[in-house]
């Protein structure tokens, strides 16, 4: 049997499957190996599995043998075995270190980098997986590699032409399933004479 995957948030007490066999007189069902950590029960009689905790994502995938018995001679039964998988749901946010950064650029300098912001996201696997971009400010003056989390700048800037502050404000999203979240950090570029 390989039932549906449960979600890591899985209240206890919650239906994963029935087992049935194909036998003329009543069976007692039970769990007799694989369960070590008892993350699941069935019912004697009718072979509902259900959970009997809360689920911690890094034990699964579980799998454990069910027997059926003849109810009136213990020496006739036959098991079968149950896969059980846990998705890990997106539970945090990208988090930047700080939320606010200040950095100067010298004028008249080609495009060049900025910085490089990084942000920490304490899940695993695709939802763990940060992408950065800018969600306001100039595009045409900043951008930034999505991969790396570098800032740069897209041309020279002139002091005494233009204006001397930028604010840019860049995200960085998780490849969360199904859905993404994310952080935030204000970039305030200051134009050097």
């Amino acid at each position: 049997y390989q039932p549906a995957p449960l979600s890591e948030k899985t209240l206890p007490d919650t239906f994963v499957v029935q087992i049935s066999v194909l036998y003329k007189l009543p069976v007692i069902y039970s769990i007799v190996s694989g369960d070590g950590k008892g993350y699941f029960i069935i019912n004697s009689s009718t072979g509902i599995v259900r959970t009997r905790k809360n689920l911690e994502w890094e034990d699964f995938p579980v799998i454990f043998n069910v027997r059926a018995t003849d109810s009136s001679n213990a020496g006739i039964f036959n098991e079968v075995s149950v896969i059980v998988e846990v998705t890990d749901e997106n539970d945090f946010s990208p988090v930047f270190p700080s939320s606010l950064l200040e950095e100067r650029l010298k004028e008249n300098l080609p495009a060049t980098q900025i910085v490089q912001l990084k942000a920490q996201d304490s899940d695993t696997g695709s939802n763990g997986l940060l992408t950065y971009g800018i969600l306001s400010g100039d595009r045409l003056k900043f951008r930034m590699d999505e991969a790396t989390g570098i800032l740069y700048s897209t041309t020279s800037f002139d002091y005494e032409e233009e204006p001397t502050e930028y604010q840019v404000v860049i995200y960085a999203e998780d490849g969360g399933i199904p859905e993404k979240k994310r952080g935030y950090c204000t970039v305030v570029v200051k134009i050097i004479d």
